[in-house]
């Protein structure tokens, strides 16, 4: 991630740490971690001891399961605190979580979450990274081998790329993803990626993101980039875009055997990253269904 002035933007709206650049240097992030909805609060252990605490959280379970998004939240670069529902990285996913509800049209997928230990990457522990293994062998005990997608803000953006090489993994959607120079890629080998960015992201760097999705593609990763015009780290600048694209994608990297819509497969073909125009999509009185982007 890029340094990007002074980082001191603990407690504004948009809630997050600066990481300090450098190497595999954590950019610091101080997106409040932790996971979102307790609506429907399966889990293991007690929140109190977070290392009793199962990874998995469900947020719906179908009858019948045959597919499956876990969505990962942001965090800190370092911090051992326990992370929190009720922190900002965590609040900041439910907008998905409720737009993967309501637009995948699809109701044989379980949508769940992954609950961190902690709030940071804290160095070579990879706390999220190993948090994200624990929650997909807990959800193939749960549902057994059913394609899935992770869904990862920031932190957890990388959490989920380093874990695509867990054998129920069909591809990731990643937002603003922490990309490090020097981070591996040869675990996407045969997935799909779609990454989305905003063009003024002040926290992780898209040009980091794009030289992640050029060597993803040289590992044998089928990849492409979206760069949100005027996308902000937090999502909040053009929100609903930032939902629409989002889901549209996986639902997408869900049914890898459709063509994709016009807007991915420029993506996956472009050198570089395809723009994305802020400008609001389609009437607000359009039939309600699944959400689909400007050619999807």
């Amino acid at each position: 991630m890029r340094s990007r002035g002074a980082g001191g933007l603990e407690g504004v709206a948009d809630g997050f740490d600066d990481h300090q650049s450098g190497g595999g240097a954590a950019t610091d992030h101080r997106l409040r971690g932790e996971e979102g909805s307790q609506r429907e609060g399966a889990g293991m252990g007690t929140e109190d001891d977070p290392s009793r605490v199962g990874a998995l959280r469900v947020r719906r379970r179908p009858p019948r399961t045959r597919a499956a998004v876990l969505v990962l939240h942001g965090g800190r670069s370092e911090s051992r605190g326990a992370a929190r529902p009720w922190q900002l990285a965590a609040l900041r996913m439910h907008p998905f979580l409720r737009a993967l509800e309501a637009a995948t049209g699809r109701d044989d997928m379980l949508l769940g979450q992954v609950r961190y230990r902690h709030r940071g990457w804290n160095g070579a522990a990879e706390d999220p990274l190993r948090d994200a293994r624990r929650a997909l062998a807990e959800l193939r005990g749960l549902v057994g081998d059913v394609p899935v997608v992770l869904l990862g803000h920031s932190m957890g953006g990388r959490a989920a790329l380093r874990a695509a090489d867990a054998d129920p993994v069909r591809g990731v959607v990643a937002l603003a993803p922490w990309c490090p120079p020097g981070e591996p890629v040869a675990q996407l080998r045969d997935r799909d990626l779609l990454v989305l960015h905003g063009s003024r992201d002040r926290v992780t760097d898209p040009g980091e993101s794009a030289a992640y999705v050029t060597r993803a593609r040289a590992a044998g990763a089928r990849a492409g980039m979206l760069l949100l015009e005027n996308g902000d780290h937090a999502m909040l600048r053009h929100h609903a875009r930032w939902h629409r694209t989002a889901t549209a994608a996986v639902a997408h990297l869900l049914a890898p055997e459709a063509a994709p819509c016009e807007l991915f497969a420029r993506a996956f073909a472009a050198d570089g990253p395809t723009a994305l125009r802020s400008a609001p999509p389609a009437s607000s009185d359009a039939a309600p269904g699944p959400v689909r982007e400007p050619g999807c």
